[in-house]
């Protein structure tokens, strides 16, 4: 104060104050704007980044095109997948056929065998080739011959040797099957196929041996045993097919085929019943079993 007494102005420090706060106004305006200006850029910073997130998940979102192209060709695989699995079932069905023929063929070759290593004696008649009914139950061919007496049948009288004629050996197989005893009935028409294995009657017998399994496939579901029912239903199948296999000219063929597919659907085997059906359809469209198959064919396809 003395120092500003001795200038003669009370000015001086006044001035000086008001210097000073203007110097302070500015530097606060500066770091304002300093403030300002990394506010902004942060913003801006931010904006970026959610920009990107935005962006980013845009990406990875599937458009409604990509989605239905993906559901498409899961149906074309599908549908590739349903075809090959049909062509599996097709050629695996030929496998089995030739596997039974040529099991079939084995069997005969060596019943024949056996046959001729015993010497059996012909038994002195020669079997007619009668054309066996297209009834589903085999029906016999001959007259039975008289249990008592003189024979009055119109085949040839063959002497008393102790071996059954063909004849006789298919009239007692039928005459079990007939009245339902087809545990007898079945070994008895095996039998007859294995030793006359050319005669006229054969494709009955084994037709017969088919049959009599269905029968007894029935009887087991009917009475719950729905196990040994399904085994027996496999079995009339590969009988049948036996028939189809050995006797292709035979006129049980239809019906063996049409016992077969009935087999198969009970089976619910339906792809391998609607090929046989159809098989059926192409190469026998006259026999009497041909409108069943149709008939039947079209339930399966519903």
């Amino acid at each position: 104060m003395i120092w500003i007494r001795a200038k003669g102005s009370w000015r001086f420090p006044f001035a000086v104050f008001a210097s000073v706060f203007g110097v302070g106004l500015s530097v606060g305006g500066c770091a304002d704007l300093m403030t300002d200006d990394v506010l902004q850029q942060d913003v801006a910073q931010l904006r970026q980044d959610v920009n990107g997130l935005m962006l980013a998940a845009r990406r990875g979102r599937p458009e409604p095109d990509t989605l239905g192209q993906i559901e498409r060709r899961g149906r074309e695989q599908a549908s590739a997948s349903t075809q090959q699995m049909a062509a599996l079932s097709a050629r695996i069905e030929s496998l089995n056929t030739e596997l039974t023929r040529l099991s079939v063929r084995i069997d005969q070759v060596s019943q024949r065998l056996e046959s001729l290593g015993r010497q059996a004696p012909p038994g002195g008649v020669s079997a007619r080739r009668a054309e066996p009914s297209a009834r589903p139950s085999p029906a016999p061919e001959v007259s039975p011959p008289a249990t008592g007496g003189p024979s009055t049948s119109v085949a040839q009288p063959t002497p008393r040797t102790g071996v059954p004629t063909p004849e006789e050996s298919y009239q007692a197989a039928y005459l079990d099957f007939s009245k339902g005893r087809y545990s007898l009935a079945i070994p008895a028409f095996r039998e007859f196929v294995r030793r006359f294995p050319d005669s006229g009657l054969a494709d009955s017998a084994q037709y017969g041996i088919g049959e009599s399994y269905f029968s007894m496939a029935r009887a087991s579901a009917d009475g719950g045993r729905a196990d040994q029912s399904q085994q027996e239903l496999e079995q009339a199948v590969r009988e049948f097919r036996k028939v189809i296999v050995n006797y292709p000219r035979a006129s049980k063929v239809p019906t063996a085929l049409y016992k077969e597919a009935l087999a198969l659907a009970e089976l619910k085997q339906t792809g391998l019943a609607q090929a046989r059906l159809q098989y059926l359809l192409d190469h026998f469209p006259q026999s009497e079993e041909a409108p069943l198959a149709k008939e039947r064919l079209a339930g399966l396809k519903q």
